[in-house]
């Protein structure tokens, strides 16, 4: 994206062990449900299966011409195509196709697969892939394997490194009529697995397919060593814990610190047979909060909104709940020079914020706003009092222990919607203290299928949410933030949020030419939706917390954005 790739050609990428011997089997569990195959599409999106192309659990069955190495800000390798072209401007780019590139059913993948492709997605896809997709003006095939795509302009400078993740499909295997129904009917892709099993919310399981093109490539070098995968789900995370303590599940990612501290008093765990590990993450933290849905009327004035940011009491929480494992999040893009928190703004930043002079709040403007945080003794005052005169602005009034708003005499009342007991638990503690200034709120516990369906069809005032970062954002944002993306069906703009200087900044960020000119319009964003106040800000931790039966073996190193297991291996595999 910006400066040159930190690899020669024929250079492995550097988190995975190129000697990992190959065979076994890895058994890895999901809390949740599934009832799709096509994450690429509205209906069934939000819960297909996992593992056939997402970093954690490998790209499986789907691969793109170009792969991503994690271990870089952005920086893209040859896949299906073997060399690329394009120009400063980035107005076209071109791709050469690898000549041994096969589907699983061994035809080659031609560029009229790339073409199908990317065609059926901009028609039938789901934003934010249907809108860069629809991006390419033209596509003109320049030589048996090879196609050209040209955009409108080069404004976008991150969309010819999205076009080169884009994934590619069978055109011969793919029912494009019916491409945006929900499915379990398997894909053909070019990938290393195929499916062997499919039981449809209980158990996907990958099989290797022994003559994958691309086993040599460098960049499947230490790679897909497992024969089989396969990927259990379960409908609570007490029941997913339990299957990994007694080796039915073989490695488990870990985000509850209670877990974490004192989940470990199992025989396997004190023998040693289960590991531990702490992997750090070199990307910015991400935002998890507790998101507001601007489209109803109680949180349609940011005044209220920020009156029930500063009511989160994360010193309780954390010492309460979390064994104080847990560090308060901020922003959008804490620890990294992403980051506004801590520093005032730029000149630049200042210069890209000027046609918006109400969009950041002067001490978010000046770096030096931080989440209100109470003492975590029990109520405390300051924050109660400051809470409550926002909440006086934008007209509630306390009448009878109730905050009744003085124009409609409605009581400031919500409900939040969790999917697991955590989260549950999490939203009752936040309660504790809401309710104290006589706002009326209750927890709604849905599976997360209801879940998924109900944040989609935004049918929900306030939700768990997760805004995963990286160091190189850009037009995923769009998906996220921007106003056409707020009424987009199957967009991930959750909150609702419709804000010029919001797509102003992630123009300029997609725009930007140089690290410097990007890193000052990240920054500027982030003080637009701090200043927002779209979500209750919750917590983080800066590792990566994993544990694992010894029968499976990480590698030494590890990427930037943590764990993959695709990189592991079986300790059995000769």
């Amino acid at each position: 994206m910006h400066g040159s790739p930190a690899l020669g050609p024929d250079q492995p990428f550097p988190y995975a062990n190129e000697n990992a011997p190959k065979g076994g089997t890895i058994t890895l569990g999901v809390q949740g449900t599934f009832d799709s195959l096509n994450s690429f599409i509205v209906q069934g999106g939000w819960t297909s299966a996992r593992g056939m192309r997402e970093r954690q659990f490998g790209n499986n069955v789907l691969e793109s011409l170009l792969v991503r190495s994690y271990d870089e800000p952005f920086s893209l390798y040859g896949l299906i195509a073997q060399r690329v072209r394009m120009p400063d401007s980035r107005e076209w780019i071109e791709f050469e196709l690898n000549p041994n590139a096969r589907f699983s059913d061994g035809t080659p993948v031609t560029v009229d697969d790339i073409v199908f492709s990317l065609d059926i997605i901009r028609d039938k896809g789901r934003p934010p892939y249907r809108n860069w997709y629809a991006a390419i003006v033209e596509k003109e095939i320049t030589a048996p394997n090879r196609i050209k795509l040209k955009f409108e302009n080069g404004e976008n400078r991150e969309l010819p490194l999205l076009i080169s993740l884009a994934p590619i499909f069978s055109k011969k295997h793919t029912d494009a009529e019916k491409f945006d129904k929900s499915s379990l009917t398997p894909p053909v892709g070019s990938g290393p697995y195929t499916f062997k099993t499919i039981q449809p919310g209980r158990l996907v399981v990958y099989e290797k397919n022994p003559d994958y093109w691309a086993k040599d490539l460098p960049v499947k070098a230490g790679f897909d060593n497992f024969d089989e995968i396969r990927i259990e789900y379960f409908r609570d995370e007490t029941t997913l814990q339990e299957a990994f303590k007694k080796g039915l599940i073989k490695a488990l990612q870990f985000r509850d610190p209670a877990r974490w501290a004192t989940g470990f008093d199992f025989p396997a765990a004190e023998s040693g047979d289960v590991v531990k590990i702490e992997i750090p993450r070199g990307v910015p933290a991400p935002m998890q909060g507790i998101a507001f849905n601007t489209r109803k009327e109680q949180f349609s004035d940011v005044r209220v909104r920020k009156a029930l940011r500063m009511l989160f009491d994360f010193q309780w929480v954390n010492r309460n709940l979390y064994y104080d494992l847990f560090t308060r999040t901020a922003g959008y893009w804490d620890n990294s020079e992403l980051s506004s928190i801590g520093r005032p703004a730029s000149d630049r930043e200042k210069e890209l914020l000027a046609p918006f002079p109400d969009a950041v709040s002067p001490e978010v403007m000046a770096g030096s706003w931080r989440p209100a945080d109470a003492d975590g003794s029990g109520p405390d005052r300051k924050v109660l009092r400051a809470a409550l005169a926002e909440l006086k602005n934008a007209g509630y009034a306390l009448k009878d222990r109730k905050l009744i708003h003085e124009t409609t005499g409605n009581q400031l009342a919500f409900e939040i919607l969790a999917k697991n007991e955590d989260e549950e638990k999490l939203a009752l503690a936040y309660i504790r203290t809401v309710e104290l200034l006589g706002i009326a709120v209750n927890v709604r516990s849905v599976d997360p299928s209801q879940f998924e369906d109900r944040r989609t069809k935004r049918n929900f005032d306030m939700v768990f949410n997760t805004w995963y970062a990286s160091l190189s954002p850009g037009a995923e944002q769009y998906g996220r933030w921007s106003t056409k993306a707020a009424d987009a069906e199957g967009s991930f703009n959750f909150v609702g949020a419709k804000e010029p200087a919001i797509d102003a900044l992630i123009d300029a960020i997609v725009g930007a030419r140089s690290r410097d000119d990007f890193i000052d319009a990240v920054r500027a964003f982030d003080r637009v939706l701090i200043s927002g106040t779209y979500a209750v800000p919750l917590y983080h931790v800066s590792d990566d917390w994993v544990a694992h039966w010894k029968d499976v073996v990480p590698p030494e190193h590890h990427s930037l954005y943590g764990h993959e297991f695709d990189t592991w291996w079986s300790s059995t595999a000769q």
